[in-house]
């Protein structure tokens, strides 16, 4: 009998502490938190007295988002995959961006506009817009990436690098109830190298040289251990610093270092912290005219664009588990700057935009595992409470080419602030082969904005205020079938829902400043999947057939940096992704894998003048493939990307070369590396390979200030090397 059963459960699941001002519903919601726990502690506690129970094991996760594996994509009921550090090694990845172009669904746009640095991330899923990575919710164990959550969203700094990461997890659908908001292009979580129980040590370098002769290195360094009094602590570092493969103004210098901390409080209970730095100064060397592109497509004109920022971060965790019970308590702050300088397209301007933007957050969850007749259940609740603050200004002045800005005047200042709270809760019931995860989230939001047209001395000339609210209820549910222990079948429905940001509210021109909210309405969507995971020893194979109806979808119209309600969006298609070791056909290939995924997505306006149309900056069909090849201390791989044309729609013949058709192309990698275990040099890898083998030319396009088009990197040669102490 079931019923006679001991539950024993692992749990892990984030909740976060700050200094913020208590408000009604957060007080209540903390006390509810606060009830639940103590009423099922004490429950265990009394059937445990009455009780002599045989052993069942009960899998209660709490943040399913922790230690992301084969094993948990295999058990999540919607679209997933994970990347670890292994693979993007493999690959040659040196960038975030190129690391996510190798998840199935994920576009990943090249350097350009604005957005063309290495200090930025631009990811569409699905169709999605790219610029600046809007619609996913990105985030670094487990705290926001951007600048500002739910008022600046966009990714024009992201503050991480790829040799901190120990793994990628892209959670394309499923993840609206307890990760908001900006979800509808699902979750990406950056997971940094773990804190190991021994001693561990490691330095890197991968260098490239691009076609043209630049030179860009990436070091990395990692240092951790785990003392005997139970204090774990982990120094990670990761820059990058060089010139790309443009020919002039393209150059980076970012250094990302983080600390890491972990104290066992006994064996049920431990403290975690985390302090971050981030600092980067990058050149952006801009797009160019169909004839610049012909005369040489790696050029540039601009030689004062650039980009800077810094992020200083702090987290802290409390976690407690315990047999079926799990609560914690994540908490962080953010303290962020950036500024860019533009020389503004067909005129003689130049402007700067430096901003600052403060948030507070904390995250309370505590997760229940329990058995109900037949069933075995577990129960989630999570609370977030969340105050970000923003100072934004754009200073102008008279600009010429060969000498550059002179002096600055003022032009505009805004400052705004959010106050978000949010709850959740699900139930995840396993009967049989089926489980069951109906969940619910509700979002509370109110959003200020204050922007200022500034005189030339920086006096205000005049002001408007601008303000929302918003109460939303965010439904999910999720089924999945397991067909036996490597095969299971998922479908799964959310809503997601994302406020107005600060630069929606309000504007200036030349007489003012004024108001662009009215009218706009906040984005709502709702996600459908269906799909199935399979995993054994020999092949891993996900599929996904999915469908996005975003209602009220706001368009940006880059010339004026407004923006309008295109009406609704609708998205659909279908992912497919495996991996395959050939050992599973005879042992002598045991040593030889291979990989590929092909996303096909229909992105279309489905309300107001553009219905019918695709939507622009996408591709219909994007793919992967690979082939592995290990053969004693040698590694080989080969890598083929491939994406088909998109559209930049406007007026092709305006000479700025901002529209028109952008062709499809695939590239070619190719690898060589040698670890030298076992030798005199034990610790020592060493890899060897090329990006573009065949130095493809490709292009794509950029509609903003300063729009263009831009070339897709050359072919490029990198050496990997590492030791590991």
């Amino acid at each position: 009998m079931l019923g006679n059963q001991l539950m024993k459960c692992s749990f892990s699941h984030p909740v976060s502490f700050s200094k913020f001002k208590p408000s009604a519903l957060s007080c209540a919601i903390t006390a509810l938190i606060s009830c639940v726990a103590t009423t099922t502690f004490a429950d265990d506690c009394q059937s445990n007295t009455t009780q002599t129970l045989a052993t069942i094991s009960i899998k209660a996760e709490g943040n399913w988002l922790e230690q992301a594996n084969a094993k948990k994509v295999l058990n999540h009921p919607g679209a997933r995959t994970v990347v670890d550090q292994q693979s993007l090694e493999a690959r040659g990845a040196t960038s975030v961006k190129e690391a996510l172009r190798t998840v199935p669904g994920v576009q990943v746009s090249e350097n350009s506009g604005t957005s063309g640095s290495d200090a930025s991330l631009s990811i569409g899923v699905r169709g999605l817009t790219s610029r600046f990575s809007p619609r996913s919710q990105l985030m670094i164990d487990g705290v926001p990436l951007a600048v500002a959550p739910y008022g600046q969203p966009q990714l024009s700094l992201a503050p991480t690098t790829l040799g901190n990461m120990e793994s990628i997890d892209v959670v394309r659908g499923a993840g609206s109830v307890r990760f908001g908001p900006q979800n509808v292009g699902g979750i990406i979580n950056f997971n940094t190298r773990s804190i190991p129980e021994n001693f561990a040590a490691s330095v890197g370098m991968t260098t490239e040289v691009a076609e043209n002769g630049n030179l860009k290195v990436n070091p990395n360094l990692f240092v951790g251990t785990t003392l005997d009094n139970g204090l774990g602590l982990a120094l990670l570092y990761s820059g990058v610093n060089g010139d790309g493969y443009r020919d002039q103004n393209d150059y980076s210098n970012i250094n990302d270092l983080r600390l890491k901390a972990r104290y066992a409080l006994d064996d049920y209970s431990s403290i975690e912290a985390n302090l971050h730095r981030y600092e980067a100064k990058v050149d952006m060397p801009g797009g160019l005219t169909p004839a610049q592109y012909a005369q040489n497509p790696y050029q540039s004109l601009r030689n004062h664009d650039y980009m800077e920022g810094n992020r200083n971060d702090v987290s802290l965790k409390y976690n407690y588990k315990k047999d079926n019970n799990a609560f914690e308590v994540l908490a962080y702050h953010l303290d962020s700057y950036r500024d860019a300088g533009v020389e503004r397209s067909g005129s003689s301007l130049y402007q700067i935009a430096p901003r600052d933007y403060k948030v507070t957050a904390i995250e309370p969850r505590y997760s229940h595992a329990f058995q109900l007749g037949d069933t075995l259940n577990e129960v989630s609740v999570g609370y977030r409470y969340l105050k970000e603050t923003s100072s934004e200004s754009v200073d102008r002045a008279n600009y010429n080419r060969d000498t550059g800005p002179s002096d600055f005047y003022g032009w505009t200042k805004a400052d705004g602030d959010t106050e978000a709270h949010a709850v959740y809760v699900d139930n995840r019931t396993d009967l049989g082969a089926w489980s069951f995860t109906p969940g619910i989230r509700f979002e509370r939001i109110k959003t200020n904005e204050n922007m200022y047209k500034l005189n030339r001395d920086y006096s205000v000339l005049n002001g408007v205020n601008a303000s929302k609210s918003y109460d939303a209820v965010l439904p999910s549910f999720a089924v999945m079938y397991k067909a036996n222990e490597q095969w299971n079948i998922f479908a799964n429905y959310g809503k997601s829902f994302a406020p107005l940001q600060y630069s929606q509210m309000a504007n200036t021109n030349a007489r003012g400043a004024y108001l662009t909210m009215d009218g706009l309405n906040p984005e709502k969507a709702d996600n459908y999947e269906i799909g199935t995971h399979y995993l054994d020893d020999y092949l891993s194979l996900e599929f996904t057939l999915f469908y996005i109806d975003f209602a009220d979808q706001l368009k940006r119209d880059d010339a004026t940096q407004t923006y309008s309600n295109l009406g609704a969006t609708k998205h659909k298609g279908a992912e497919l992704g495996f991996k395959y070791n050939l050992g599973a056909i005879n042992d002598d290939l045991a040593n030889v894998s291979m990989y590929a995924n092909t996303t096909y997505t229909k992105a279309t306006a489905s309300a107001g003048q553009d219905s019918g149309n695709e939507l622009d900056f996408y591709s219909n069909w994007v793919g992967n493939a690979g082939v592995d090849y290990k053969r004693d201390q040698w590694t080989f791989n080969t890598n083929l990307y491939a994406q088909s044309r998109q559209t930049a729609s406007g007026n092709n013949n305006d000479g700025t070369g901002r529209y028109g058709n952008i062709p499809g192309y695939g590239i070619v990698g190719v690898r060589a590396a040698y670890d030298f275990a076992d030798t005199s040099l034990s610790g020592l890898k060493v890899g060897l390979g090329v990006k573009n083998l065949f130095n493809h030319d490709y292009y794509t396009r950029s509609a903003d200030q300063v729009g263009g088009i831009y070339a897709g990197p050359s072919r490029t040669y990198y050496l990997q090397t590492s030791f590991d102490f």
